[in-house]
């Protein structure tokens, strides 16, 4: 029989998961205590009441903290919380078009995409053909060239026009 394994914690280690002979360790106001013994520096910490905490694992001898992790972890989660709500996820919105499109049914497409574009999403155009229109892949490319004139002032071409099987793509970003 084997034993379990440890599971592996993530973030720092604290107080008796330290596995190094001495580390350098700071104080709770932030004042430098020197390089002492793991041992030392943890009774030190509960003595005040607060926590080993391994700052700085790389360098030599490892630098260690001494203050409330359960505040600390608190002050990372609220930071990480902060930094996701600052960030803006892009979409790729997907816009269908035929070569043979009508007039109208292509400003209400152009409408959409510049609605995508002032959101500040991508937009992926996908040109498809139907049987003999793969015959006259020029008429499909005219269409994507008169969606490229209409939109140069808002957006600029991420993906020139590709072949993928029977249909082209064609990705925009907005400027």
């Amino acid at each position: 029989m084997r034993t379990a394994p440890v599971p592996t914690k993530d973030g720092p280690r604290i107080n008796r998961d330290i596995r190094v002979r001495e580390v350098q360790v700071i104080d709770a106001d932030g004042s430098n205590k020197g390089v002492l013994n793991v041992f030392d520096a943890v009774q030190l910490a509960e003595e005040q009441g607060l926590d080993l905490v391994e700052v700085s694992p790389n360098s030599t001898p490892p630098v260690c903290k001494i203050m409330d992790y359960g505040r600390f972890r608190f002050q990372e989660q609220k930071k990480a919380a902060e930094a996701r709500k600052k960030q803006k996820i892009i979409e790729i919105k997907e816009i269908k078009l035929r070569p043979a499109i009508d007039d109208h049914d292509y400003t209400v497409k152009m409408k959409a995409m510049r609605a995508f574009f002032e959101e500040g999403n991508k937009v992926k155009i996908t040109l498809r053909f139907r049987g003999r229109e793969m015959a006259h892949q020029d008429i499909g490319m005219k269409v994507l060239d008169r969606v490229k004139q209409d939109i140069v002032e808002i957006a600029k071409v991420e993906q020139e026009p590709s072949f993928e099987g029977r249909q082209v793509v064609m990705v925009l970003a907005p400027k």
